[in-house]
């Protein structure tokens, strides 16, 4: 039996698993023994949910036996805190959802159940999703595998790290502005959000409705393809589940690239881009281009230089509103002791908000309030939708677009704690891609060194609505061409 089983690719346990050189246990076995070495340091997980892993690895292996082979049977996954799980608590990593156990899955769930995938745990976040580097977790900070001292990212961090260092083979996140491919890049692992209304966000605790999707975190743009292969799909439950076909993601996985056409934006590489970073981006970009693509940087987006500001307004507002429901009645936290009810509904807020989730409740309830709706929430969605026009524009003439994902590595823990706007500038090239619908994935695309460490960052490929094929036929050529996925963090 192979000794580096957490660190399998899908597609390579699955060869395992096929052939019976391993089981679905001895799988899950190892990923939690790697869990328990690892997460001490890393605190990827919120809550183990192991003796549900070990029964479902056990029915796993029953249908293998019995002549099964689907993708991802017996395959251990992280979920992000944020997405419901039947009988398993959903904290969004808040004390106001401290004890909530939903009595139901979410439509991502239910489909990875269908293909025998086994559930590990459930993974840290900034709490309600609202985060650039999981600090704003209740519970405590994730650490990024490649340095300890240093954030994941977020707000999907823990789902990131827990790919990363061999605690799972893959990981669901969700992806409001940037926070899969955010992570995914500061972890030097794949990312990828989809196309909004792609994947079904019923069971996803929202954030912010517009602008959150459910994605994948994986260790290849394969496992990323076989992942959306089983997650995507219409559901009659969410009104904004788009009604397209869901083609096979894999079948175009062929390593060429002749032909295509990629576009770079002037925009995407501003004074504030390090230069360790901006030399890893142009050495991918000419590594796209030996691939046969033709590469041309003459693409300008100038209404994505409002992106920070418009996203800023756009998902407080929405957040202000889906976080009206914790009052202390319906479920959740409860404060019981104050004089009123109406003090009761505030005292619970108050405890069982954190300073991040407050910040944006009242930036969204300004926003709306009479007297300025006109002047920002309104104008905010004009200019959505100058960016979006910008990018069908694009796309026009460009069958994908490429830019980095962050313009530092991973910082360090602390760094940017009391400093709101800096951190919000962490996910500057990534907001668009939500504002816009647009599908968008990270790529491991080399290292910088800092303070003598070497830290990931990746290469953000975009392409047209519901054209992940494209995206991901980008990613899997380049990934081919380098060696950048094959690292491994020495934890």
């Amino acid at each position: 039996m192979p000794d580096d089983l957490p660190f399998l690719t899908i597609t390579e346990a699955r060869g395992l698993l096929d052939r019976r050189e391993v089981s679905a246990v001895e799988l899950t076995r190892a990923v939690l023994d790697r869990l328990i070495d690892v997460d001490e340091r890393v605190k990827a997980y919120v809550t183990v949910t192991d003796h549900m892993a070990m029964a479902a690895a056990m029915a796993a292996d029953r249908r293998i036996a019995a002549g099964e082979s689907t993708p991802l049977l017996g395959i251990p996954a992280a979920i992000k805190d944020v997405i419901s799980t039947r009988g398993v608590r959903t904290t969004c990593s808040s004390r106001m959802l401290e004890d909530f156990v939903p009595p139901y899955d979410a439509h991502v769930i239910e489909r990875l159940t269908a293909a025998g995938a086994v559930m590990a745990g459930k993974t840290n976040m900034d709490e309600f999703a609202m985060g650039s580097s999981t600090e704003n977790s209740a519970f405590f900070t994730t650490h990024n595998p490649w340095a300890l001292d240093r954030v994941p990212g977020g707000s999907s961090g823990g789902s990131a790290a827990a790919t990363a260092a061999g605690e799972a083979l893959f990981a669901l996140g969700s992806d409001t502005g940037g926070s899969i491919r955010q992570p995914a890049a500061l972890c030097g692992v794949v990312g990828v959000k989809p196309t909004y209304g792609r994947v079904s966000r019923y069971g996803l605790v929202a954030f912010a409705s517009s602008l959150d999707q459910i994605g994948p975190f994986t260790r290849s743009v394969r496992d990323a393809a076989i992942v959306l292969n089983a997650i995507c799909g219409l559901d009659a439950r969410d009104a904004t589940s788009a009604p397209v076909e869901t083609p096979d993601f894999t079948a175009g996985l062929t390593g060429d690239l002749r032909g295509l056409r990629i576009g770079v934006p002037r925009e995407y590489l501003p004074d504030s881009l390090e230069p360790a970073v901006r030399q890893v981006f142009l050495d991918a970009i000419e590594q796209v281009r030996s691939l046969g693509a033709d590469v041309d940087f003459d693409l300008s987006l100038p209404s994505t230089e409002a992106a920070l500001a418009v996203y800023y307004v756009l998902a407080p507002s929405e957040a202000s509103a889906n976080l009206a429901r914790y009052d202390g009645v319906k479920y959740g936290y409860s404060y019981q002791d104050g004089a009123s009810m109406w003090e009761n509904m505030e005292r619970t807020r108050q405890h069982g908000f954190g300073d991040e989730v407050k910040r944006r409740i009242m930036l969204g309830t300004y926003a709306l309030s009479t007297g300025y709706y006109d002047a920002y929430y309104l104008k905010a969605q004009k200019v959505r939708t100058l960016i979006r026009r910008e990018f069908d524009a694009a796309f026009e003439k460009y069958g994908a677009i490429l830019t980095p994902v962050t313009p530092t590595p991973a910082f360090r823990i602390g760094e940017k704690a009391n400093d709101p706007v800096a951190m919000y500038l962490s996910d500057i090239f990534t907001l668009p891609v939500n504002i816009a619908g647009l599908p968008g994935a990270s790529v491991p695309s080399g290292f910088v060194e800092a303070d003598g460490k070497q830290l990931p960052v990746g290469l953000q490929i975009l392409a047209k609505p519901f054209d992940e094929a494209t995206m991901l036929r980008v990613g899997h050529a380049y990934e081919q061409a380098t060696e950048w996925h094959k690292r491994r963090p020495a934890l």
